[in-house]
């Protein structure tokens, strides 16, 4: 990518776009990070090559001063003009490394009960009831759940294989025998969902990376279909085929908030909790912790090892004085 002028910021945000898919990352990063090069821009009011390790400090201490984002949202903000900077714009500014970046309040997540697990469940209903049970299940994060494909489903080894996961890595995990018969039963009515779609000429969906090149019908085909498809078509603007994209995510996070309302659990429940809850309900049966670590799709062991500060019995496995009176 040269540092040739551009005219308008939608230039410098397409750029930001094709560097940013030629390097594979993710679509929500791509977004993210265009959106923070759009504010930036708007908080500086001119080129950005034009300014200086104070207008970039300023922007993001606003960001914690004015707006109260968190420490992670900083950084990632603070990532996206690197990127713009480094890959777009060519200009490696070696101050930029130099920029503080915010610091991480180290928390213990929270994890409910087995009960209260149950509880939760007993009060949703429909996919997302299904989507939390894989949750809860197999360790999914939100987006591996709304992003499984047909084809990652294999019943006969009792696996989900999640593509492109957090930090673009593959991983298998466990399907839970419990959930099988009623995973088959929902991918029935998916089924026919999709060849009532194909009947009307529709059916496509969206294809990971360049595989729509290579394989030009593959988007029509029932593997690469969604698990859970959203409930209507829209219109794919690039190839002019009316697709049906995954349940949008926010479908989820709001039965599980009324879900969590109703069960009247004092606990901050969100639909990752079901993840921290089944790292650390398999972590009190026995399991190792390596093997948690694998299912998780985590890169470090230490990120692992927060949910021996969250056991029952404590994370050195002691007993309290109090409870030897």
């Amino acid at each position: 990518m040269t540092d040739a002028p551009y005219q308008s910021l939608s230039q410098l945000l397409l750029r930001i776009k094709e560097r940013a898919e030629l390097r594979h990352l993710s679509p929500r990063t791509i977004y993210a990070y265009t959106s923070w090069v759009r504010q930036f821009v708007g908080f500086y009011g001119g080129d950005p090559r034009d300014a200086g390790r104070r207008e970039v400090e300023a922007f993001l201490s606003g960001l914690a001063s004015h707006r109260k984002v968190s420490a992670s949202t900083q950084n990632q903000a603070l990532a996206a003009l690197l990127f713009m900077y480094r890959e777009v714009l060519c200009e490696p500014l070696p101050w930029l490394k130099e920029v503080v970046r915010a610091k991480r309040v180290k928390s213990i997540p929270v994890v409910m009960s087995v009960r209260e697990v149950e509880v939760v469940l007993r009060e949703m209903k429909g996919a997302p009831q299904l989507m939390a049970l894989l949750l809860y299940g197999s360790g999914l994060r939100l987006m591996e759940c709304c992003r499984l494909r047909v084809k990652d489903i294999d019943f006969d080894r009792h696996e989900i294989s999640v593509r492109m996961g957090k930090g673009g890595k593959d991983r298998r995990t466990m399907l839970p025998a419990r959930v099988s018969d009623r995973l088959k039963r929902h991918l029935l009515v998916v089924q026919q969902q999709h060849r009532a779609d194909l009947k009307q000429g529709n059916g496509s969906v969206e294809l990971p990376g360049s595989l729509a090149k290579k394989y030009p019908k593959a988007a029509w085909d029932w593997p690469w279909q969604w698990v859970f498809p959203a409930t209507s078509l829209y219109l794919h603007p690039e190839s002019g085929h009316r697709r049906r994209h995954h349940l949008h995510e926010t479908v989820l996070q709001k039965e599980v908030r009324r879900a969590v309302k109703e069960s009247r659990i004092p606990k901050r429940i969100t639909s990752h909790t079901f993840r921290h809850s089944f790292a650390t309900h398999l972590l009190e049966s026995g399991a190792d912790i390596r093997t948690i670590q694998e299912l998780l799709g985590h890169a470090n062991l230490k990120t692992t090892m927060i949910y021996t500060h969250v056991l029952n019995r404590g994370g050195l496995g002691a007993q309290s004085p109090l409870d030897r009176l």
